[in-house]
Formats: structure tokens, sequence, C-alpha cells
């Protein structure tokens, strides 16, 4: 079982810029495929960034590219969102997942997920 757990979520104003954190416990994290999702209300979990296991391949999603990295850092078993510009309609409860030895970016495609944080972005 791997539990991920996020942190950085918070207001704030538009173009200002937050990077949220994904710690995971488990000690194989380097094999892992990480990923960031959100959902605004009334909408469905739409995916964001991917890493690969090795941080060698990222994919972001095109509304947010430009402006959000998804670097990790394995020595730490974290994986990072890094939100740059941001807008009002970033604002959602974006969400940490790991897929086993894959990079994906469909969320039936990742084994474990976190509570998630709110990020809130005011005009």
């Amino acid at each position: 079982q791997v539990q991920l757990i996020e942190s950085g979520g918070g207001l704030v104003q538009a173009g200002d810029s937050l990077r949220l954190s994904c710690t995971a416990s488990v000690r194989t994290f380097s094999s892992y495929g990480m990923g960031w999702f959100h959902q605004a209300p009334g909408k469905e979990r739409e995916f964001v960034a991917a890493i690969s296991p090795s941080g060698g391949t990222t994919y972001v999603a095109d509304s947010v590219k430009g402006r959000f990295t998804i670097p990790r850092d394995n020595a730490k078993n974290t994986v990072y969102l890094q939100m740059n510009s941001l807008k009002p309609e970033d604002t959602a409860v974006y969400y940490c997942a790991a897929a086993a030895g894959r990079l994906a970016t469909a969320g039936p495609l990742y084994d474990y997920w976190g509570q998630g944080t709110q990020v809130t972005v005011s005009s």
C-alpha cells in the first residue's frame, strides 16, 4: 500500500505562484510514475501533469502548458507541481497519484491517490 500526502495548497491571487508537494510512503518511489489531477466544483477530475519514474519524461495538459511543471526528487520520495501565473480557472482540488512502473495521463491507469489539496485563485 502506498500513501500519498499532498501539501502546499491555499488561497492566492491571479498571477501568483504556488508549489504543491506530494510525498509517498514507499521504498520504491523511483519505480512509480507520478501524476497530478485536478477537480473543479461540478466538473470531472482532469489530468494536469505526469512524470515518468526516472523523471526523464513529463507530460503537461495544454491548459497549463508553459505555466506548470512537474519536477520530482526521488531521494525525498516527493513529486511537486510548480504552478506559475495562476488563473481563477485553476481553482480546484489537486490530487497526486502514483502508477506502478509507468508514465500515464489517464486516471484509471493510476494505482494510488492522495486525499487532495485545495487551490483557490482569486481574481
